[in-house]
């Protein structure tokens, strides 16, 4: 198994003049990208970065991001996605626990300054040695006093490069994924993960040379990393970056860009049916003839929405289950089988899907139990977490905290998730991290937060708080607070105050009580 990025290498030989990626109507061809990630490698080499060396990458969906990805790989080293939207403290607490010897940061706008978040973290960092900004228009002056820009670290550098070679268990990418407690926890996914991971999508979505996918999903996370990016990479197709997804952009992507392939999180999905006059704006019937296929996870699509969007434009949306530890991909309905509306699917080629009860046993067919996944798609493990690492990969199975059942012909269906993890709007959110985060609040004494059902976003965070005593504080004020202090998507939009909170007899907070309250 050779580097992920050779694919990008071996497209690059055999048709050169292609487009790998579109943005803002300006195609890179595959030689283009192809060249550039060549330069980051050359650049990373000449700056002291090492095989094995973890470089941390913050980017939206913009043609930085697949030149550094690759760049990053054809030098050997290791990619650490990071999530746009996190603050300087959990930028630090991610450069540390990677291990990050460098660190790529776009520079944002003034409603999102990535680079001032980015500078701030990297300045907590003793362990990470460089910083790179990349300005909002290329060739432009550093916006952070002090730190080189990406473009100059390529002067100079070749677009010729004979890339590190690697072994099939060699770490490609850490990605940062929640779990019941604690902290995020980077999983450590390989050159093989992540190659037959998007060999697999190629073969479920019966890729054809033609294909156009729309990049909208966020390029950090891993589904649209693997299903889209590497996928294409793979395939020798080409995507169109979306930076930030917009239903009415989205269809008018879709319209414009000729887009045979679209892959999203439901929310997007109803956000798309759901734009005001769509039948008079855009050319439906032209979407409709071009577009194939519809991609769908991150959580479960409600029914009235598949059916909605497939009546609409008269295709197949396919719907699949995974986790980042699982490369993402483990079970997808795929177009030569029956589709079961509700279901995930079956498990990819190659990967064993079971449902276990409490004592580990196969449960029954149709009855509920943990999901556990084996296969060449399960992560090596999480850096740093040999205790987690124990419990969650037994033998080889990876033990995903998620309850399901199989049915009669191997179907999987997701009842409920074993763990606290909240998905709001496709992120994972994890409830200890926003209490530790809203209990430095100086009016705060305890917190305890959950998901709420949300009718857009699937889940929206709440938090049950206790104020110190004789402190004072609204919800609103302590809303605008979280605000500052956490990612977008992992504040609270609810607060309740409340005297106190239900707890068992060792002090453990009941949440299933706030829940039904």
């Amino acid at each position: 198994m050779s580097n992920l990025a050779s694919f990008l290498v071996s497209a690059a030989k055999r048709h050169p003049a292609k487009a790998a990626m579109v943005f803002n109507d300006k195609a890179t061809s595959y030689a283009e990208l192809n060249g550039a990630s060549n330069m980051v490698a050359n650049g990373l080499k000449a700056a002291g970065i090492q095989p094995g060396d973890r470089v941390a990458l913050t980017c939206p969906n913009l043609p930085y991001f697949p030149i550094i990805y690759y760049g990053i790989l054809k030098a050997g080293a290791v990619v650490v996605p990071l999530n746009v939207l996190l603050k300087g403290r959990e930028i630090a607490y991610h450069l540390k626990d990677s291990g990050a010897k460098a660190y790529f940061c776009f520079q944002g706008t003034a409603e999102l300054p990535m680079a001032d978040e980015g500078r701030k973290g990297f300045a907590e960092t003793d362990t990470c040695q460089h910083f790179w900004v990349m300005t909002a228009a290329p060739g432009a002056p550093s916006p952070i006093e002090g730190a080189p820009t990406f473009d100059s670290l390529l002067a100079g550098q070749s677009p010729a490069l004979d890339f590190h070679q690697v072994a099939a268990g060699d770490t490609a990418v850490i990605l940062y994924t929640s779990g019941t407690t604690g902290f995020p926890k980077g999983a450590e996914l390989t050159h093989a993960n992540l190659t037959m991971n998007a060999m697999a999508c190629n073969d479920l979505f019966q890729s054809q040379p033609d294909d156009i996918h729309l990049l909208a999903l966020p390029l950090f996370h891993s589904f649209g990393q693997t299903t889209q990016m590497n996928a294409s990479i793979v395939g020798g197709l080409t995507f169109v970056l979306m930076a930030r997804f917009d239903p009415q952009a989205a269809l008018e992507a879709l319209e414009k860009q000729n887009i045979s392939v679209f892959a999203g999180v439901p929310t997007m999905y109803w956000a798309m049916l759901n734009v005001p006059e769509a039948e008079t704006k855009f050319d439906l019937a032209k979407i409709s003839k071009r577009l194939r296929l519809g991609v769908s996870g991150g959580s479960s699509m409600p029914l009235e929405v598949l059916k909605g969007f497939e009546k609409r434009f008269q295709i197949t949306v396919l719907e699949g289950y995974g986790l980042s530890e699982t490369s993402p991909v483990a079970s997808f309905n795929s177009l030569d089988r029956p589709v079961k509306p509700g279901s995930v699917g079956t498990p990819l080629r190659g990967v064993e899907i079971a449902v276990l009860n409490d004592q580990g046993q196969p449960q029954p067919v149709n009855e509920v139990g943990e999901v556990v996944i084996r296969g060449h798609n399960v992560t090596k493990g999480y850096i740093n977490r040999p205790e987690q690492n124990a419990a969650a990969i037994k033998n080889g199975w990876f033990y995903t905290g998620d309850l399901g059942r199989l049915d009669e012909d191997g179907y999987l269906y997701i009842v409920d998730r074993l763990k606290d993890m909240i998905i709001r709007g496709g992120f994972n959110v994890y409830p200890r991290e926003v209490e530790e985060v809203l209990m430095t609040h100086p009016a705060v004494s305890m917190a305890a937060v959950i998901g709420v059902p949300d009718d857009k976003l699937g889940e929206e965070v709440k938090a049950f708080v206790i104020l110190k005593a004789g402190a004072e504080a609204t919800d609103t004020e302590i809303v605008h607070w979280a605000k500052e202090q956490m990612a977008s998507y992992k504040y609270p939009r609810q607060v309740e105050i409340r005297p106190t909170l239900p707890m068992n007899a060792t002090g453990k907070i009941l949440k299933r009580e706030l829940r039904d309250a």
